[in-house]
């Protein structure tokens, strides 16, 4: 299950789905298929990268696959509330712009931040 609130609306919506890994041995890679009314909608994504220091920052990158709603992506998640450092975003970006996937170098170039407003959840 997914939750999520746009900036601009009150509302959390939910995205129920199910991950399997995409064979017995591969735990790095996941199809994801919805629940309900999103039964018909699936997505294949992948874990590229995971990081971090010890007390510190700590990451992982994913790819994901284009689907009937968004187009392929990747997306880089932080364990803090705070996100990751500008500085760590950039090496890990960089680190994208050199594998020898020429999509996901692609992809690299046009990562952006989601912004966040935590306002009425309070203080972490």
């Amino acid at each position: 299950m997914v939750t999520y609130q746009t900036l601009t609306s009150n509302k959390v919506k939910t995205v129920h789905g199910i991950d399997t890994a995409s064979g017995p041995t591969n735990t790095g890679a996941w199809n994801w298929k919805g629940k309900g009314l999103l039964s018909l909608v699936s997505s294949h994504w992948a874990i590229l990268s995971y990081g971090g220091v010890e007390g510190g920052e700590q990451w992982v990158v994913t790819y994901f696959m284009k689907t009937l709603f968004t187009p392929a992506g990747i997306d880089i998640y932080s364990r803090s509330r705070d996100g990751l450092s500008a500085e760590t975003v950039k090496h890990i970006k960089e680190a994208l712009s050199e594998v020898q996937d020429r999509h996901v170098r692609e992809l690299a170039v046009v990562i952006f931040e989601i912004p966040q407003d935590w306002s009425d959840q309070g203080e972490p």
